[in-house]
């Protein structure tokens, strides 16, 4: 049977791709947040541990089993853990967590990426100085009358007008696939992201006084360096920053061709992210906030990811000569950051959708454009009363860290453990399947100290950290013992008490759940969706990457 699926049309295509994803508002964003409450220098340096231990190895990981799932022609988990673990009837159901964060995350970034494009606008035309030259709290007043939908754009409100123009923009890229669209629009947009950042580097080094912001971030107090929490907070950044357990990594490395570099393109696209988050988000962003702040930098982090990025920034851009130039190339920036990663979280629910509901790619396009919009809606409206936070919760930490620990689990127990048939060691053994699959045309081998970390260390710290969470915090935050008995939220006119509306939250994601997994039991029904054709298939229509006389001859370079 033919293979279908799309693929990637380069090395540098992939791998701008993958920096693509993971390159987003955490790096400009959250990692100054983070920085900033866990003592600046002092943070960087269990920062570059936990990305040489945890990240680039569990990288490693989910890039080897999306490759092993692409060459059964699944992009996502539950296709793929189904012969990963033996085709058992139960490794469809477990893989479909793995659907969850990128659904769950969808139901808010959108709407998040959607402000920095009201405020590109903003910038762009002059409004947002006109708000800054009245002071920080107009500033603070502005941003809050936007995301609460009390900015009018014509007789609409703004942030839902911008909404759909940002969801607009996202879908109709995603429908020109893999090669066409996502591995298009990110070597674009990359190079461009990239110069934009060195611009506002350029700019913050020339401001008198600067030396001070610049010491808070690369001179460490060693005092700090034995304290938990830093080291917690490091690694927890490392994951989200990496875009690790989401289910991205995995679905991109699917669409690898065989033989295709795996470890060095891995490795590159981390550096890439790494990079973004510690040169440029760290020089941009901290820097200029203790100027601002001063000594008081932990209060001004405070105000959180979105505060510091739509308040500070362009309060403190807006003070420069040419302010507003430096506002609005920030926040494109932002905008930049934001679609390459919007396009990768929505991609894995889209490939779910043609490999195991065999739908046409306008077909899966539009199953989740309306899954993810109705979700968008309950965001939107429901942000004031926490929806947000408990879908950032859920999608963006919780199930991150227990979808890694499978993944790492089931790398290193199964794969890790079954010979290659194949290929043999250098001492003339059957190689491990998992670093058969992982070392297959690499440009450079997987240097053997990191197999002990990779199959061991990472499994038991990814384990200890998730028990540990449970054990201290786990059950405080799901029996919600931290929210008022007595605090009470308004969604669409209704008001009700916190708890039954987060309780809804909850409920609202079980079904979800339980839907998935519906559609995972009747797409399996007759067996293996991959050796079935799609819905409405015809031959002249077969996709990008069909055949090795097509690839050639629709190669990018």
């Amino acid at each position: 049977m033919n293979n279908s699926r799309d693929n990637w049309g380069s090395k540098i295509g992939v791998i701008l791709a993958v920096a693509g994803s993971a390159v987003g508002l955490g790096n400009f964003l959250r990692f100054p947040v983070q920085a900033a409450t866990n003592g600046g220098g002092s943070f960087i340096i269990p920062y570059l541990i936990a990305f040489l231990l945890l990240g680039i190895p569990l990288s490693w990981m989910e890039w080897t089993l999306g490759r092993a799932a692409g060459g059964r022609r699944h992009g996502t988990a539950p296709g793929g853990f189904h012969y990963i673990l033996g085709q058992k009837p139960w490794a469809k159901h477990l893989g479909s967590l793995c659907i969850l964060p990128p659904l769950f995350i969808t139901f808010y970034y959108m709407f998040i990426q959607s402000w920095i494009l009201a405020f590109t606008y903003y910038s762009a035309t002059g409004i947002l100085m006109d708000v800054v030259k009245g002071g920080y709290g107009p500033m603070k007043e502005f941003f809050g009358n936007y995301i609460m939908l009390n900015t009018q754009l014509g007789s609409f409100p703004a942030a839902i007008v911008f909404f759909l123009i940002t969801f607009a923009c996202n879908m109709a890229l995603l429908s020109f696939g893999v090669r066409k669209g996502i591995e298009r629009v990110n070597k674009i947009t990359m190079p461009i992201l990239l110069i934009m950042g060195l611009i506002l580097v350029g700019r913050v080094l020339t401001i008198d006084g600067i030396g001070k912001g610049l010491a808070f971030v690369w001179n460490p107090n060693l005092s700090e360096i034995t304290n938990p929490t830093v080291w917690l907070a490091a690694s927890g950044q490392v994951f989200f920053t990496m875009s690790l357990g989401m289910g991205i990594v995995f679905c991109y490395a699917s669409y690898l061709r065989p033989k295709e570099d795996l470890v060095l393109s891995s490795l590159t696209a981390g550096a890439t992210n790494g990079f973004a988050e510690i040169i440029l988000g760290g020089t941009i962003v901290i820097p200029m906030a203790v100027l601002i702040a001063g000594n008081n930098i932990e209060e001004c982090a405070k105000l959180g990811t979105f505060g510091l990025g739509f308040q500070t920034m362009p309060f403190v851009f807006g003070q420069l000569p040419f302010g507003g130039f430096f506002q609005t190339l920030w926040f494109a920036m932002l905008f930049i950051a934001g679609v390459t990663s919007a396009i990768s979280i929505i991609q894995p629910l889209i490939s779910f959708c043609e490999d195991d509901l065999k739908q046409t790619r306008k077909g899966a396009i539009t199953s989740v454009s309306i899954v993810t919009f109705l979700g968008g809606l309950v965001g939107i409206f429901g942000l004031a009363a926490g929806a947000v936070d408990e879908f950032d919760f859920w999608g963006g930490s919780f199930l991150l860290v227990f979808i890694g620990t499978i993944q790492a689990i089931v790398f290193s127990i199964v794969l890790g453990r079954r010979k290659s048939a194949t290929v043999k060691d250098e001492n003339g053994n059957p190689e491990s399947e998992a670093f058969a699959l992982m070392n297959e045309g690499a440009a450079i081998k997987l240097p053997k100290f990191f197999r002990f970390i990779i199959r061991f260390v990472c499994p038991i710290y990814l384990a200890v950290v998730l028990v540990a969470w449970l054990i201290h915090d786990g059950w405080a935050v799901v029996s919600l013992q931290n929210v008022p008995a007595d605090a009470m939220v308004t969604f669409l006119g209704c008001e009700m008490s916190q708890i039954s509306f987060t309780w809804g939250i909850r409920i609202f994601l079980l079904v979800l759940t339980i839907l998935l997994n519906v559609l995972i039991y009747f797409a399996w029904r007759k067996g293996d969706p991959a050796d079935q054709p799609p819905k409405n298939h015809h031959k002249q229509n077969m996709s990008v990457g069909n055949s090795d006389t097509e690839r050639s001859s629709n190669m990018e370079v």
